[in-house]
């Protein structure tokens, strides 16, 4: 964040006062922003190479893909003069692609225990003694047709935020985790219509389930 903002001040002086005070062949601007692109570009390749958690690999990647070219580079004072200087992006496609790799597989694990846990705490609840919750008057389960659905979505954006590319791989990815989620899902309400019949909210709780069908639809 330092070194972008620092870069963004500097290199809007340069264009707004420094410019007009040399010959163009000098080409000022061109040369101060290839100078900060390098070293911003070499802290960026030094921070990827390294042990990184999986939110500094998120940020990483979305100054990569988005901050960089995007809320800097096409900054309204700076566009003009950045666009005749061709700088590139501040990692190699090798190294960004690996960084992508290890977010997708972080994030897609991340949705699947999220999806897992869900289901595990609903179970839990068809064995408590209580009344399923409703929603406009109808029994439903907010744990599952809210938190599931916006489990998945919230991926989805977040990734989306980096990239087109990185949202629509993730979403090829969270697309297969959906129907192994709703098999388990339906397995274990299945055992429950068998072996529950005596449970005094018996009825209640398969109306609930029965409407989470068109959430998950």
């Amino acid at each position: 964040l330092h070194m972008g903002k620092t870069m963004k001040e500097d290199l809007t002086v340069i264009v707004k006062y420094i410019i007009q005070l040399y010959p163009p062949e000098f080409n000022v601007f061109g040369i101060y922003a290839e100078l900060y692109h390098n070293y911003f570009a070499s802290q960026a390749k030094k921070s990827a190479e390294s042990h990184l958690e999986d939110k500094d690999i998120y940020l990483l990647l979305s100054w990569v893909h988005n901050i960089y070219p995007k809320d800097m580079r096409k900054d309204h004072a700076l566009a003009k003069e950045l666009d005749k200087v061709k700088l590139g992006s501040l990692l190699p496609s090798s190294l960004s692609k690996e960084l992508e790799k290890k977010y997708l597989d972080s994030e897609e694990v991340t949705v699947k225990n999220s999806l897992s846990r869900c289901l595990d705490k609903e179970i839990q609840r068809w064995k408590e003694d209580k009344e399923p919750e409703k929603l406009n008057g109808y029994f439903q389960s907010e744990l599952l047709g809210i938190f599931v659905i916006q489990s998945i979505y919230s991926g989805q954006k977040r990734a989306q935020d980096i990239s087109q590319a990185v949202g629509e791989e993730l979403s090829q990815r969270l697309l297969k985790e959906l129907p192994a989620f709703l098999r388990s899902y339906r397995d274990a309400f299945e055992d429950f219509k068998d072996k529950s019949k005596k449970h005094r909210y018996y009825k209640p709780i398969l109306i609930a389930n029965i409407n989470n069908c068109w959430n998950f639809r």
